[in-house]
């Protein structure tokens, strides 16, 4: 920790202490302007887009470089209020940038996270059924879906069946912003349960549907994202929301809860190349303001703990002979290679969330053949930072950006007809009678 840093922290301006309340529209903007301009340094505030009704959609971005991508730098975000009637995950993102920006300098955990990471928040995806919710309910209210009645958490392209629902303005905003940015890691917050939910949402016997699953090709490592959150919210992991569930320890994968079409947690891990999990963090979707800082209190360290988890794995930069940085460059471990396959950024960046191991990276350039390295992936990440590896290939490559017009994967569902998929979906005797006695004895 730099003790000028520390120092520096000790001098800047504070923001008003933000109440635990709920923060309609104009409180919430003037926090966040409030917040940029008291804390330009290390933030920065933009709208991604507008609602039906033409509220700004803001995301504030936290980091040693807020307006820009750095090289080596992971970017991460979470997102909040799809449903605008689920309004915790609202008003504890707003503590959590709170949080940040206030401890930048002061407390040597927040300052290293903010020196290694790009943090992205947005409070409310969903601001017009925030502001349509009269009479706040802990089960339903209006506000759920946006001004055109649609869900949000149902309008993205789907990977395993048609969605052919109108795309509404707000998931297009999201769409475009996924494009713009090199997201690793995600969360979207919701209520009305207490879980950590991973994907898939949707699925097919490929991915383990006959044995009530669906599972990514990086289940272990989504397991244990949702884990790491859950395990440190007392009241998640042990399902305290009273409801016969088969949450084990605060965790689900979100097929085996039930399938759900068009979410956007799939669209992340499929066409944006960002590990998404769900959060659900309260029982009722819309409690009484007097119980938030009990709510902030139990997610805090959650919150914190899960950004850090940008940093697992590998990570590294694709360079030909000549030591030119390659985008759109396959990069896949062997045996988890993904539907859509993960490439190389503009930068020739790439990625890649690991658990402690070994593994095999493949490098595959279109007219040559896969370049082949082998990684071990240490039992503790490198102070806020993943393993880096950078690629140096043995000939001159050309690799052209592909626009956004242009994707490199259509939306459409991909998982359709596939006969099957990776070693980690494939169901086991033993699964297969553990779910059987499900079946006849739950």
């Amino acid at each position: 920790m730099d003790c000028a840093r520390l120092w520096l922290g000790l001098l800047m301006p504070a923001v008003a202490t933000l109440d635990f309340s709920y923060h309609h529209q104009p409180e919430m903007e003037a926090f966040l302007k409030n917040v940029a301009q008291n804390y330009s340094s290390i933030t920065h505030l933009h709208s991604i887009g507008k609602s039906v009704q033409g509220r700004n959609l803001w995301v504030l971005v936290v980091g040693r470089s807020p307006k820009e991508h750095r090289i080596g730098i992971p970017e991460f975000k979470y997102v909040a209020n799809m449903h605008g009637d689920e309004a915790v995950g609202r008003e504890l993102l707003l503590h959590l940038i709170e949080y940040l920006v206030t401890r930048d300098g002061r407390d040597p955990e927040i300052t290293n996270l903010i020196n290694s990471t790009r943090i992205h928040i947005m409070p409310s995806m969903n601001p017009d059924g925030f502001e349509a919710v009269v009479k706040p309910d802990c089960f339903y209210n209006e506000g759920r879906d946006n001004s055109n009645f649609y869900d949000l958490n149902r309008n993205f392209p789907d990977a395993f069946e048609f969605n052919e629902v109108p795309r509404q303005p707000e998931t297009v905003a999201v769409m475009k912003w996924l494009n713009t940015e090199t997201f690793v890691l995600s969360a979207n917050l919701h209520g009305g349960a207490l879980v950590a939910s991973y994907p898939f949402d949707n699925g097919v016997p490929a991915t383990g549907t006959l044995y009530s699953r669906s599972l990514t090709p990086d289940d272990d490592v989504f397991q244990y994202l949702a884990n790491t959150y859950a395990s440190r919210n007392p009241d998640m992991k042990r399902n305290s929301c009273r409801i016969k569930t088969g949450f084990s320890n605060g965790i689900i994968n979100g097929y085996s809860w039930y399938p759900l079409k068009g979410g956007m947690q799939d669209y992340n891990y499929i066409w944006a190349q960002c590990f998404e999990i769900t959060l659900e963090l309260s029982c009722c979707k819309y409690p009484r303001k007097e119980k938030l800082p009990s709510f902030w209190k139990d997610n805090k360290d959650s919150l914190i703990e899960y950004i850090k988890q940008v940093h697992i794995g590998v990570k590294g930069r694709v360079f030909d002979q000549n030591e030119t940085p390659l985008s759109n460059v396959t990069v896949e471990v062997q045996d988890r290679k993904h539907i859509c396959p993960y490439r190389t950024n503009k930068f020739g960046e790439y990625y890649l969330l690991l658990l402690p191991g070994s593994y095999v990276i493949e490098v595959t350039v279109p007219g040559h053949d896969p370049h082949l390295i082998e990684v071990t992936i240490p039992p503790k990440s490198h102070n806020f930072s993943a393993l880096k590896k950078d690629i140096l290939l043995p000939f001159r490559g050309q690799s052209d950006h592909i626009s956004e017009s242009n994707p490199l994967c259509p939306r459409i569902p991909l998982y359709r007809e596939l006969e099957g998929h990776s070693a980690a979906t494939k169901p086991s005797l033993f699964l297969f009678l553990v779910t059987l006695f499900h079946i006849l004895f739950k």
